[in-house]
Order: C-alpha cells, then sequence, then structure tokens
C-alpha cells in the first residue's frame, strides 16, 4: 500500500537542519516510530506532501523549505514584556517559556534577554526560517478506520 491521503502511516525518521546538518529530532528519541494520519495537517505539509506515493519499506531523504515547514522567521514575534508578568521565574536567557493568553491559548516563547524592568521573548516556532531535511523510513502503511478519518488523529488499538 502506497501513502495517500486517509492513510496511516507509521515511519522512522531523523531531522537534520539543512544549513548546518546538525540533528534536530529523531524518531528513536521517543521509543518508538511515530504514526499519523495523512491529510489531517498531523505534521508540516511539506513533508507530507513529500511522502505521497511511499510504499512500506521505502526509504528516502526529504527536503523541506522553511516556507512548507514553520514559515519564516517574524521580528514582530520578538517582543518586550514587562518583568513583573515573570517575577516567580528564574529566568535563563534561551529558557522556553509557555504563557496562557486571557481566551485560554498557550503561548510558547523563548527569553532572549532581560533585565529589572522587562523580559524579551521570541514567540517564534524553532524551527522558523529553517530549511529542513528528513532522512525518512516508511514502516508501515494501512487505511484508515472511518473514527481516525472523522477525528483527524490516529487511534491505537490494542
Amino acid at each position: 500500500m502506497k501513502v495517500s491521503k486517509n492513510t496511516v502511516v507509521v515511519m522512522n525518521y531523523v531531522l537534520r537542519d539543512k544549513e548546518t546538518g546538525d540533528i534536530i529530532d529523531r524518531s528513536e528519541d521517543h521509543g518508538e516510530p511515530i504514526a499519523f494520519l495523512v491529510g489531517a495537517e498531523n505534521i508540516i505539509p511539506g513533508l507530507e506532501e513529500r511522502m505521497i506515493g511511499m510504499e512500506e519499506g521505502e526509504k528516502k531523504t526529504i527536503e523541506v523549505p522553511h516556507s512548507e515547514a514553520y514559515g519564516e522567521w517574524d521580528e514582530q514575534l520578538v517582543q518586550k514584556v514587562p518583568r513583573e508578568y515573570f517575577k516567580d521565574i528564574n529566568l535563563v536567557k534561551g529558557m522556553p517559556i509557555q504563557a496562557q493568553t486571557e481566551d485560554g491559548h498557550i503561548i510558547e516563547m523563548v527569553v532572549i534577554d532581560f533585565d529589572d524592568n522587562e523580559v524579551t521573548v521570541d514567540m517564534n516556532h524553532p524551527l522558523a526560517g529553517r530549511d529542513l531535511i528528513f532522512d525518512v523510513e516508511i514502516v508501515k502503511v494501512r487505511e484508515a478506520t472511518q473514527e481516525e478519518i472523522e477525528h483527524g488523529h490516529v487511534h491505537y488499538h490494542s
């Protein structure tokens, strides 16, 4: 069976930064291959699109430009915030933190700099602006169940 819309794909991967060659992530670090539903926006679009037509057991190196991964790095997402919002946190440059908006959304950010009055945070995705290379291996491909399609994600059955 080939990777196509409404199939469940189980894959191993190694993710590298195209510019530096540094390994960013790999499935073995998570203890097992990942599974996702094709067409449900479970993974970045540029990777999913380039996997269409691959078969079980196939290995491929796939380049994904940042525009089809996590987008452009946006300078407007680097902001200065009053220090008082972080009064109970021992801040460190490079520290990832989360904040919650008034409507309950969680915002991920990284501390860029701080002083006694304000904290500079970057709310860009950590991989924004970076072209990526994925070494993928398709472990398994199967038809998705109707329930998986309706829910938009893979269900694990015992």
